[in-house]
């Protein structure tokens, strides 16, 4: 039971739900808690295959949330100090000593590292401000969709700190190139859905009233595929992205596919094939 998520699973498919409209769903340190929590487990979910990621309200998520973070104090308690005098004090965001501080920012860019990790795809079902840590989730999902309101940037730099933060860095020129990646975090202008679908990073944009069954048709079509065989394709992916060379990546492809090829629901997927009939994979 989470304060400021929510979880709802169809069968195979898992929505996870980012739940503090109020707040157009800033990151609270609250939900990076749970958020962590929520990734962390999936290693050991073996009902959940595919996971949506999407946002209540009027967005997707608005990044950090300032306001709660402002009225910190370098330890992290909470401040009797008004926000704009923690702000103009060095206290709270950015505040403390440095050791504080890269824990605390390590608390929130390993989300990014957890949803790698995870063995199931993940589909950012992405509508209004996806910003700043917003952002870095809706490229840390293996697919992004996007609705007409979708609007994202990497709002760090506005705020005095680096553009490259949470994995962005990292995510945005393998995606876009290094010159769109390159404007969108040095200026942290945002880019919305219609550029975001010719640059490539979302994979289709469509009324925000149909984004739910967007998602969940693109979660039906990786559904109907072998459990193993989407865990091993997510798998070799992100290994392939940094691999040194063509050899390494057919090494892994090799393995992967003895493996897959050992199983029971490879066996029915021939089957099926031959027979021009949906495959019934059992995960074995």
């Amino acid at each position: 039971m989470y304060e400021t998520l929510g979880v709802t699973r169809e069968d195979h498919l898992t929505w996870l739900t980012l739940n503090r409209p109020a707040a157009l769903n800033a990151l609270s340190r609250r939900m990076v808690d749970e958020l962590r929590d929520f990734f962390w487990n999936l290693a050991d979910d073996r009902v959940s295959r595919v996971v949506v990621v999407r946002g209540a309200g009027r967005a997707f998520c608005a990044g950090l949330d300032l306001k709660e973070a402002a009225s910190a104090g370098p330890a992290g308690a909470r401040s009797e100090a008004k926000p704009s005098e923690v702000m103009n004090s060095g206290e709270g965001v950015g505040g403390g000593s440095v050791p504080a501080f890269l824990r605390s920012q390590r608390h929130i860019s390993e989300l990014v590292m957890l949803m790698r990790r995870a063995p199931q795809p993940i589909i950012a079902a992405v509508h209004g401000a996806a910003a700043g840590g917003g952002f870095a989730i809706a490229l840390a999902s293996d697919v992004r969709v996007a609705g007409q309101s979708a609007r994202m940037n990497a709002a760090f730099i506005r705020l005095g700190v680096s553009g490259c933060d949470i994995g962005v860095s990292y995510f945005l020129p393998r995606v876009v190139g290094a010159s769109v990646a390159s404007e969108l975090l040095l200026t942290g202008d945002f880019i919305d859905a219609a550029r975001a679908e010719r640059t490539g990073l979302v994979s289709r944009v469509v009324p925000d009233d149909q984004l739910e069954d967007c998602a969940r048709t693109l979660a039906q079509s990786m559904l109907r595929n072998s459990p193993l065989a989407l865990r091993l394709t997510k798998e070799c992916l992100k290994h392939s992205i940094d691999a040194g060379s063509l050899e390494q990546v057919i090494a892994m492809e090799d393995r992967n596919q003895a493996l897959a090829g050992s199983t029971r629901d490879f066996r029915e997927g021939v089957a099926a094939f031959l027979q021009k009939r949906p495959a019934s994979f059992e995960d074995a």
